[in-house]
């Protein structure tokens, strides 16, 4: 799976707003060229809430495992939940530190490198043998993302 995939893949699902920053936007420059989705029915960047999933294509300053500066690599992330994480690793967030990973291989799934302890797993440069979990990750993760979207639609309109 390329990146485009990937994007293609997501935006199927309903309500789905995907941000791409880069240099004509408001974000910082570091965002550039990665990209965020939410579950966005009304078309608004959420500003309380993380997005469902990201595709990240350089380190950043306290995320330099993965070593996506190399040429042509990039992590997605998904936010799994404790269920699909434990499902897809065998073991849970809270349980790191005893099932050490290197994050830089591709194609292998792994705990996020910052956030994996709230759930969050990643792949670098997704294939063949990532390719179908990835796809049921990120529906759940979207399924998860609804919830939080209509309470907080709730409590605007109250």
């Amino acid at each position: 799976m390329d990146i485009d995939e990937i994007t293609e893949f997501i935006e199927t699902l309903d309500g789905v707003l995907t941000l791409a920053p880069g240099p004509d936007s408001n974000f910082p420059e570091l965002s550039w060229g990665d990209t965020f989705f939410y579950y966005a029915p009304d078309g608004q960047v959420p500003t309380r809430t993380q997005p469902f999933a990201t595709i990240v294509t350089k380190n950043y300053p306290d995320d330099t495992t993965s070593d996506l500066d190399r040429p042509g690599a990039f992590r997605l992330n998904v936010n799994a939940g404790r269920e699909g994480f434990t499902a897809t690793l065998g073991y849970g967030p809270r349980d790191l530190d005893d099932h050490p990973v290197d994050a830089s291989e591709f194609d292998t799934w792994i705990p996020h490198p910052v956030y994996g302890t709230a759930g969050w797993l990643s792949v670098v440069n997704p294939a063949s043998a990532t390719e179908a979990t990835a796809r049921d990750l990120l529906r759940t993760a979207h399924r998860r993302a609804r919830p939080g979207y209509e309470r907080r639609a709730d409590q605007r309109s109250s």
